[in-house]
């Protein structure tokens, strides 16, 4: 019955278009322009009035982005490790990189910060050591003394002794900058598939955690990536972290509540420092694996943190694998908790980070909204599903887009048929963010930026599209609203200089 009636409505909206004189055969130019005008107003950023100046660099644009087309190779269609060096010497990435970009939303705890740093940087420190794993990965440790030995990993070796008895380090710090990331020059042939490249992703979280879990790498770490972002001309960060345990030279740990007051001080001391910077929050997240039962425990934690760091901590998401992890629905009774206990916590859950159909993963993307999430990580999957795409379009759900990701875990190849694409055509409530750009080999946001204005924006993407991805990036932010309001007048200001300087 309600088939018919959806069949019946949509015959009746035929007729009514026929009726205008739209589908007479003849086509009116009137009309064809009218048309092609409403079709421009609903895509992200189509409804955006720009100024004059805006009109101008908004025309510099579109000729910059013809030439892009016009070349011999299209950076979004090719695999993004070997696109980097041509979006490098883009006009355009150049111009993304001046532009006031707002907020990152999707970012990892342990990938904000470039590998060369951590290997450069952290492994010269004293009382660095290495082991080296069975499956060909390290693993690191900072200890005052010789650490116990770690099953299936070679003894301890101090780095800057191994390191004296080389005549050149070069070698060594290569091969460690590959544990630490995916990037390479032949994806195709180091990534066959999904397994294997979310086997080797997970690896490096896994090589890099003893590094970034020493209690000052662990600050310096969160500085530095402040400070990689706001060079980026980055605003604010929403930090998804697993709170992991920190430790100090002599073994001494820390728990959560100590984690979640340094990321506070460490944020805190940055926006002192840098008075155009809003800072940072974190959401609390919790790999994907564990049982319902371990999850109660973990809402309850998450529920105690959020009263003591109401400042810093921003809400609860599980991440890991969609595929190879566990639904939400399963989770159920856990992330029912907080609601029947009338306590606020908000959800910022992954969803849709799938290409399967139909899988209890695919159903994550109806019961994120069921949950009442704040905005949906990835949902790639989305435009398969119409009623989670109206719903969240209803309850002012953003999709957090994280072009870049998407193609190096394998979800798609040519950006250009990102899903993502369509939704921005119809003005979805859309934010682009980077997810690890460290794993992948890029940095702050511009790349992102870069592969959704040209890829999934294509010839349609103008400066409005910019401005409006910008503002979302606010407007969806886990800020208050009187932040909310000082964020967009710091970025308006920022907007502002930024047009005044490339619209000559």
């Amino acid at each position: 019955m309600e088939v018919s009636f959806l069949r019946v409505r949509a015959q009746i909206a035929v007729l009514l278009l026929c009726w205008a004189g739209i589908c007479s055969g003849i086509p009116d130019p009137r009309q064809r322009d009218s048309l092609m005008q409403q079709e421009a107003s609903r895509q992200t950023g189509g409804a955006m009035l720009l100024t004059e100046a805006e009109q101008r660099l908004s025309a510099r644009l579109l000729k910059l982005k013809q030439q892009e087309m016009a070349g011999p190779q299209f950076p979004p269609s090719m695999h993004f490790f070997r696109a980097r060096p041509l979006i490098q010497r883009s006009p355009i990435f150049s111009l993304l990189q001046g532009m006031p970009k707002g907020a990152a939303l999707h970012l990892h705890d342990l990938s904000i910060v470039g590998a060369d740093w951590l290997v450069k940087n952290v492994t010269y420190r004293p009382h660095c050591y290495i082991c080296f794993t069975a499956t060909q990965s390290v693993r690191f440790v900072f200890s005052a003394r010789q650490p116990s030995p770690l099953p299936q990993c070679s003894p301890w070796k101090l780095l800057e002794a191994l390191r004296a008895q080389m005549n050149s380090t070069a070698d060594l710090d290569n091969s460690l900058l590959q544990n630490l990331t995916l990037f390479t020059s032949d994806p195709e042939v180091a990534y066959p598939n999904q397994d294997v490249v979310w086997s080797k992703f997970e690896n490096t979280f896994l090589a890099a955690l003893g590094l970034l879990t020493y209690a000052p790498v662990f600050k310096d770490y969160f500085y530095r990536g402040l400070q990689e972002f706001y060079a980026d001309n980055v605003q604010y960060l929403e930090l998804r972290a697993l709170l992991p345990e920190i430790y100090e030279l002599d073994g001494a740990k820390h728990d959560r509540a100590w984690t979640l007051k340094a990321y506070q001080d460490v944020a805190r001391q940055f926006v002192n420092e840098h008075p155009d910077f809003l800072g940072a929050r974190v959401i609390y997240t919790v790999h994907r694996g564990i049982n319902s039962s371990e999850l109660i425990d973990v809402v309850k934690e998450a529920m105690r943190l959020q009263k003591e760091f109401p400042e810093v901590m921003a809400g609860f998401d599980l991440v890991g694998r969609e595929d190879s992890g566990k639904p939400l629905w399963y989770f159920r009774e856990g992330l029912s908790l907080p609601a029947e206990l009338g306590v606020t916590l908000p959800y910022f859950f992954h969803a849709g980070e799938t290409d399967w159909e139909g899988t209890d993963t695919d159903g994550n993307l109806l019961d994120a909204l069921l949950f009442n999430t704040s905005r949906i990580g990835h949902g790639f999957a989305l435009t398969r599903h119409p009623l989670a795409k109206d719903l969240s379009r209803k309850m002012g759900v953003a999709v957090e887009v994280c072009p870049i990701s998407n193609q190096v875990m394998q979800l798609v190849a040519d950006l250009r048929n990102h899903p993502a694409a369509s939704l921005m055509s119809e003005g979805h409530p859309l934010v682009i963010s980077s997810d690890d750009p460290a794993s992948f080999g890029s940095s702050g946001l511009s790349y992102d930026f870069y592969e959704a204005f040209v890829g999934l924006g294509g010839m349609s993407a103008h400066l409005g599209t910019l401005k409006e991805l910008a503002i979302n990036s606010i407007r969806y932010s886990s800020l208050s609203p009187q932040l909310k309001d000082k964020a967009l007048a710091l970025w308006q200001r920022k907007w502002d200089k930024f047009i005044s300087e490339n619209s000559q």
